[in-house]
């Protein structure tokens, strides 16, 4: 009876996993050899170790794209969070206009990146509706070419992520408020505890598993960044918003280094693997300690 139990288990899993390795494991391994030839993209490569790996190592721009690429998701991490944690507080306590809010805010997800990046291209154009709103506002003095600066491109391009998921994140909080037992925050009003107090003693303690949820999404999202940077700056001005995904799709599909760009999809994918990793463990571990 045993072994037929495991027999049914193991051919109801089979067809999952056949899949799994198909199109996942293989093409990985695939790509982990791949980027220890001197590929072009064609049938023919020969084996060549780690030599592509020495040469993004010295490469100065491949350091300079895995710095924007961090900057990048820490930017996008904190203030994404901390908004989405700032909208839910507020419709926490406001029950009435919730959920009509809650649809507002999440309406940006509902718009595919690319079409998001370019309403926001003419909105960062020097004489697109930002400058033109602080125009109005008398604030002329705060005008900026937004997305041609090498000291605001990079941020430029993170508010446009913030701005489209902000609402996601949002969302995800409100779900953790709306887990926390009623009975706890009776028992914080009874004992006086209102404002900055029940947040820090009761609301924050109790959100530790939607922190965790959304501080993991937005940092493996940040991380593998494409679509904004691609429209918005295409990588400019001057390799200021070069991630590492712009430089993986320059080499393997237009650069004539097939196998140096798969060298950098490897290091993207252990670089999003160990960060998120690393950070979900932390995340998880306070909400244990919690």
């Amino acid at each position: 009876m045993f072994h037929r139990r495991r027999a049914t288990m193991a051919a109801f899993l089979l067809p999952a996993i056949v899949i799994y390795g198909v199109f996942m494991l293989y093409p990985l391994a695939r790509g982990v050899y791949l980027s220890m030839t001197d590929s072009l993209g064609g049938p023919v490569a020969n084996f060549v170790g780690t030599e592509q790996y020495r040469a993004m190592a010295e490469d100065p721009s491949v350091s300079a794209a895995l710095w924007h690429t961090i900057l990048y998701a820490a930017v996008v991490v904190v203030v994404q969070n901390g908004l989405g944690l700032l909208f839910a507080s507020l419709l926490f306590r406001r029950p009435r206009v919730r959920k009509t809010l809650n649809v507002v805010l999440l309406t940006p997800t509902l718009v595919s990146p690319v079409m998001a990046a370019f309403i926001w291209s003419y909105l960062f154009a020097p004489e697109g509706g930002i400058n033109a709103l602080l125009g109005l506002l008398g604030l002329d003095s705060l005008q900026h070419v937004w997305l041609g600066d090498t000291s605001t491109a990079l941020y430029s391009v993170a508010a446009v992520n913030i701005w489209m998921f902000a609402g996601y994140s949002c969302a995800i909080f409100l779900a953790g408020y709306m887990s926390v037992p009623s009975e706890l925050l009776d028992a914080a009003s009874v004992d006086g505890a209102s404002g900055w107090r029940r947040f820090r003693s009761v609301e924050w303690p109790m959100l530790a598993p939607a922190l965790t949820v959304n501080v993991t999404l937005s940092l493996i999202g940040s991380l593998k960044v494409f679509e904004f940077p691609f429209v918005l700056t295409n990588g400019g001005p001057a390799g200021a918003t070069d991630t590492l995904t712009m430089l993986v799709y320059r080499n393997v599909f237009g650069g004539g280094k097939f196998a140096f760009g798969v060298a950098l999809s490897v290091l993207l994918l252990v670089t999003v693997v160990v960060l998120s990793s690393a950070t979900s463990s932390l995340l998880r571990l306070r909400e244990r300690r919690i």
